[in-house]
């Protein structure tokens, strides 16, 4: 099942088992068993299992800025905020970060729980030893600022299919919600949602017709929640179910 989120805060992933893709816009990567990513606060990211929902576990560290603000307070640490483009950075392997891993297990409550004794402690260390593996993630780590205000236009344009709300739509271009919904209709010429539903349906019409793509194969990576609502906003659009217009390309 493919899954959307817009990422509030830093967070660290581990698989333990089984694997993952992500998808951020740009770039398409899968996390295995054994391996370490970053995933970059203020970001929009897709992500799907790959294989059986039960045979996936992942250990995740998510890292809120007050915590981070005192780190860095208590490490005199100075962040150059240099941008990574790709929402998730792969972390290596090391011994150093793998038997981080085993020493959290006494205290490991779940996917992101540890014992409160032991959780300011493991994080700390674990920031720790990620600086040291990689020092250029002080830049990603401590960088405090909001997103800037940015091109409206090319940002929806390029992350229309993403199923996240109008509020997080509008903190990634650097806008209030009133800002947001005020410029949206000066550039579109209407309401967020309904441009949404229109780009989305429109994208779909192509796929099916030019690409002869199924339509069970395209409605969640085009953003919509469910086949069925899918099926009712295509018709409504365009007079005929997706399925209709698949067949009548294959007859």
């Amino acid at each position: 099942m493919l899954k959307e989120q817009f990422v509030p805060d830093t967070v660290l992933m581990y698989v333990a088992r089984g694997a993952i893709q992500t998808y951020d816009g740009n770039q398409r990567t899968i996390f295995r068993a054994g391996e370490y990513g970053i995933a970059q606060k203020n970001r929009l990211v897709k992500y799907e299992l790959v294989g059986s929902e039960t045979s996936f576990e992942p250990v995740i560290f998510c890292f809120g800025e007050s915590f981070l603000q005192a780190f860095k307070n208590k490490h005199q640490i100075e962040a150059q905020q240099n941008a990574f483009r790709d929402a998730f950075i792969r972390i290596s392997s090391s011994p150093l970060i793998n038997s981080f891993m085993d020493s959290i297990k006494p205290y490991y409550k779940g996917a992101m729980e540890l014992e409160a004794e032991f959780e300011d402690i493991k994080y700390e260390e674990l920031l720790i030893i990620l600086l040291k593996e990689k020092p250029e993630l002080a830049d990603v780590l401590f960088d405090f600022r909001k997103p800037g205000k940015i091109d409206l236009e090319k940002f929806m344009v390029k992350n229309f299919t993403f199923n996240v709300n109008i509020d997080q739509f509008a903190t990634l271009t650097g806008r209030s919600l009133s800002a947001f919904k005020r410029d949206f209709k000066e550039i579109f010429g209407e309401s967020p949602s309904r441009w949404l539903v229109k780009k989305r349906l429109a994208e779909a019409y192509f796929l099916i017709d030019k690409k002869r793509r199924k339509p069970n194969d395209i409605y969640l990576d085009l953003g919509f929640e469910s086949l069925s609502h899918f099926s009712v906003a295509f018709k409504k659009q365009f007079g005929q179910t997706p399925t209709q217009l698949a067949t009548d390309n294959n007859s």
